[in-house]
């Protein structure tokens, strides 16, 4: 698509009202992300497209995590007619305000087929409410086992964001302006304004749902296995040139045997599985946010030849990294 001559007036839709509610103790990284790239696209297309409302269980001022306070426009159950909501949940969740109004005014507007998100924990509030039942959601790493043991039934996914018909949800932070900006991208002439609102934003690169939290080893591990972190923290500064399993096991002073053990008994996986899983983690980010050649990825991040690195990746993400970057660069 060529780039819109200056003064002009893309065509883009009358405008949507999206909605934000926020909980008390919001995350204001994962609300300001998609707020402010929501205004962002306003600016690319030189008309009001989006307009944002903010919400909360009052019209009283609502504090967030970091202290700042919001003052709301409207209160729950009392707003305009809303395209989307997203409700902006905390870190960590916060489930002893009065909730009940939140929870029916949410099925209200499943009722009416307005589109419900999630922000960081929002997913959290989607859930009780039943309104994820069916559907592929996501949040934030740290929550991932609460919403789990909650609602066994949900279909929880460890991606960035999820988009899966009228419910998009995702885990927080500047993930929130990953999914905003395909919000962006699906309306008509969206592409264009969704590329020019992450060149504003500075966004180099928007994130696709395909990618995933990295949920650090420590979460994983909490702090019984120093030497096994100690192992994966080797491994992570030496993709390029692997360290040998000899050698790894030398440098923590154990056994190879120990380390297989290690290995098989808290990350599932030999260490050289484990090994190979971060060198083509890395080799993917390379990928979708470079123009590097593959074969010049493949190099830095430890395989011999371009074959070997494409059969491992495509074992692994069920994709050739060739079609995978075409098909990022498509969306």
């Amino acid at each position: 698509m060529s780039a819109p001559v200056a003064g002009a007036t893309l065509n883009v839709p009358t405008f949507k009202t999206v909605g934000f509610v926020v909980i008390p103790n919001f995350t204001t990284i994962g609300f300001a992300s998609a707020i402010e790239t929501l205004r962002m696209a306003n600016m690319a297309a030189r008309r009001e497209m989006f307009r944002s409302v903010i919400i909360a269980p009052s019209m009283n001022p609502v504090t967030a995590s970091n202290g700042m306070r919001i003052l709301p426009d409207y209160a729950v159950g009392d707003t305009p007619k809303l395209d989307l909501l997203l409700v902006v949940g905390s870190n960590p969740i916060v489930s002893h305000f009065s909730s009940r109004p939140l929870l029916n005014w949410l099925r209200k507007l499943a009722h009416q087929q307005v589109t419900l998100g999630g922000i960081c924990t929002g997913s959290y509030w989607l859930a009780r409410a039943g309104l994820l039942k069916g559907y592929r959601c996501t949040i934030h790493w740290e929550d991932i086992e609460t919403l789990k043991e909650h609602f066994p039934g949900i279909i929880i996914s460890n991606q960035l964001f999820e988009m899966d018909r009228d419910r998009y949800t995702c885990s927080g932070g500047v993930a929130s302006m990953d999914m905003t900006l395909q919000l962006i991208a699906r309306e008509p002439g969206g592409r264009e304004i969704a590329a020019q609102a992450a060149e504003l934003l500075l966004c180099d690169r928007a994130r696709g749902a395909q990618e995933q939290q990295r949920v650090p080893l420590r979460q994983k591990l909490g702090t019984s296995q120093p030497k096994l972190s100690q192992v994966v923290a080797i491994m992570e500064a030496n993709l390029e040139e692997p360290v040998s399993l000899a050698d790894l096991a030398r440098f923590n002073h154990v056994s190879v045997r120990q380390l297989e053990r290690l290995f098989h008994k808290h990350l599932q996986r030999t260490p050289s599985q484990y090994y190979l899983e971060l060198r083509l983690a890395r080799a993917r980010a390379l990928l979708l946010s470079s123009e590097s050649q593959v074969r010049d990825i493949a190099l830095a991040c430890g395989f011999v030849s371009a074959a070997h690195f494409s059969k491992c990746y495509s074992r692994l993400f069920g994709i050739s990294p060739i079609v995978e970057r075409k098909q990022v660069a498509l969306h």
